[in-house]
């Protein structure tokens, strides 16, 4: 049986995704701010690199998937920890674990939504990201925004997640050579504590959408099937799946379908 750590697997997709995983006989380490196996703040250098030492005393001899869950919506009401967690705790954590998957040819998943297609995502905030890749800098530039603006809020969250999807893209044939695969999952909209606050304008800007979303009592997608599709992209059946970024289609046929970011 595999190890995998899980970052955010104390709820929602995360914990789902844990339970998938013990179900099937291996190893789980959840890294999560409080009840995980690793508590650590990811928002901050100091606590991504705990984790990442942590993973390293435990597990030296490698890691066969590492799944990057932990994340806040736009209306948490921080603009600093949707950048800060969002975008740039998973990819140091997923950097910091690098040589863990190395020595398994382990993946990593990285979780994004689909919300990356709207146009509501600043493209100098992604590029930023993407290019320069200041943490400082770029959250300089977002503490002057107002927190309190939940469109500000939500633009911030989109952009961290088309960043996402887009440095996923970029790494994954380098890291597919060196025996590690990399693949982002969109989801759906899906009924967890983020969401269950959500407005009825909200829900109803998210069903304009392109992309089908569940909304509606009979048809809201339910965590475990996202977590379905991040224990198959973990595993040794996605073997010959890297770079994709796969849709947890919103409709009754839960297709599934990808998108090329640039």
């Amino acid at each position: 049986m595999g190890v995998y750590a899980i970052t955010g697997a104390s709820s929602g997709i995360g914990a789902k995704t844990k339970e998938l995983l013990l179900q099937k006989g291996h190893e789980v380490i959840n890294i999560d701010l409080k009840d995980g196996d690793i508590c650590a703040n990811l928002a901050t250098p100091e606590g991504r690199q705990t984790a990442v030492d942590k993973l390293h005393e435990l597990h030296p001899e490698g890691l066969d998937g590492m799944i990057c869950n932990a994340g806040v919506s736009g209306a948490c009401g921080n603009l600093e920890l949707i950048i800060s967690l969002n975008y740039f705790g998973t990819v140091a954590v997923a950097k910091g674990v690098y040589d863990l998957l190395q020595k398994k040819h382990g993946s990593c998943v990285v979780t994004v939504s689909n919300t990356i297609s709207q146009g509501a995502g600043r493209k100098d905030i992604v590029d930023l990201l993407n290019n320069i890749g200041d943490e400082k800098r770029v959250l300089s530039l977002v503490s002057s925004m107002d927190s309190t603006n939940l469109s500000v809020g939500n633009s911030l969250y989109v952009s961290t997640k088309y960043a996402l999807a887009r440095w996923v893209r970029r790494v994954s044939a380098t890291w597919a050579a060196n025996g590690v695969r990399i693949n982002a999952v969109a989801p759906g909209n899906v009924h967890t504590a983020m969401t269950a606050t959500m407005s009825t304008t909200a829900k109803m800007a998210l069903n304009a959408l392109p992309i089908p979303t569940k909304y509606g009592q009979e048809c809201l997608m339910a965590p475990e099937e996202i977590a379905e599709v991040m224990v198959f992209l973990a595993s040794d059946s996605a073997r010959g799946v890297n770079g994709n970024i796969m849709f947890v289609d919103g409709g009754t046929d839960a297709l599934l379908n990808s998108e090329k970011v640039y």
